[in-house]
């Protein structure tokens, strides 16, 4: 047998009803503060979005002219060897031998900016053929050891430990061999 409430009592009914609509008013507000709370994120999600979209095209910037202007400081210090080169054919009807200092300053001052720019020649008379470094265009008997570097006909070059131009070399092989 199921129990009636008796709705002649007039505070437990008043009660019941305030229970009732105490609970459906705080849902309510915490419904507004969830939906409040989820547009906050949603809009510091955006602003987020934004500025990392913002910084990815800084950066792609950035790099773009980075590779674009890379070489502008060694650009910058090799302007006085091409003013000296300038200068030398400008002057026309000089000696042989002050042709020659001039050709030689100019040569230091080259030197000078590949040193600047980690820029290091390749000469590899007797050493053992390398072909990361070098580039074989013939062999030929000699009495170096076999595999040896004998002649470079072009000096390679490094930068920063990275060849930038192999050089150009002729390889001792075993006598009676042919090639």
């Amino acid at each position: 047998m199921q129990e009636t409430p008796d709705l002649t009592n007039g505070s437990e009914a008043t009660q019941a009803a305030g229970g009732a609509d105490a609970p459906a008013g705080d849902l309510e507000q915490r419904l507004k503060q969830a939906e409040q709370a989820a547009q906050e994120h949603q809009e510091a999600s955006l602003r987020a979005r934004a500025d990392f979209e913002n910084f990815r095209k800084r950066s792609q910037t950035e790099i773009a002219n980075a590779h674009k202007f890379a070489v502008e400081n060694f650009a910058t210090e090799l302007l006085p060897v091409k003013d000296s080169l300038e200068a030398a054919l400008a002057a026309g009807s000089s000696s042989a031998e002050s042709m020659r200092s001039g050709v030689e300053l100019t040569l230091r001052q080259l030197k000078s900016v590949f040193e600047k720019f980690n820029v290091k020649e390749v000469d590899p008379v007797g050493e053992k053929f390398d072909p990361h470094r070098h580039q074989a265009i013939s062999t030929i008997e000699a009495d170096a050891e076999p595999n040896t570097v004998v002649q470079v006909l072009q000096k390679g070059y490094l930068l920063h430990d990275r060849v930038i131009r192999p050089a150009l070399v002729i390889v001792a092989k075993p006598r009676g061999v042919e090639s």
